[in-house]
């Protein structure tokens, strides 16, 4: 027999309500959340291009690279040379899209800004499960670099 039988109008009334009831459910587990965007601990300069600037008395210049787009969102890196040896390096734009974003660039970020001061270069390794990020902020700090010594 039928489960759906028209003799049996009570059966396919709770058979109905049982699926609609989980439809809704899953309509509503599937909802997309929404984060609010984490600020950048320095707000980035106006225009996407790079920026330098310096002191003449104690040979301190900071410059900030180009702004690197990768697949989740601009990386951009401001350094700090002193005497033309990177003294800093702060990263100005990151994705914080969301939380994932938020934890890659919180752990992939210091290990980066590391690496640089360490190789006074952008020939830097790529921070294993960061590597859109590590992209980027070797693109930047190439930028800032190319333009420090302009």
């Amino acid at each position: 027999m039928h489960p759906l039988k028209k003799d049996r109008p009570l059966r396919r009334i709770v058979l109905v309500s049982a699926a609609t009831v989980s439809g809704v459910v899953l309509l509503l587990s599937l909802k997309p959340h929404t984060v609010s965007e984490a600020p950048s601990a320095v707000p980035a300069p106006s225009s996407g291009s790079s920026a330098a600037e310096g002191s003449a008395a104690g040979g301190t210049k900071s410059v900030t690279g180009e702004a690197a787009q990768t697949r989740w969102g601009p990386v951009q890196v401001r350094i700090t040379l002193e005497n033309g040896r990177i003294t800093d390096v702060t990263a100005v734009r990151f994705p914080t899209g969301n939380p994932r974003d938020q934890e890659i660039s919180s752990y992939s970020l210091p290990r980066l800004r590391a690496e640089a001061l360490q190789s006074q270069s952008a020939d830097i390794d790529s921070v294993s499960g960061a590597s859109y990020t590590s992209d980027g902020y070797r693109r930047s700090l190439q930028s800032a670099l190319d333009s420090a010594r302009r």
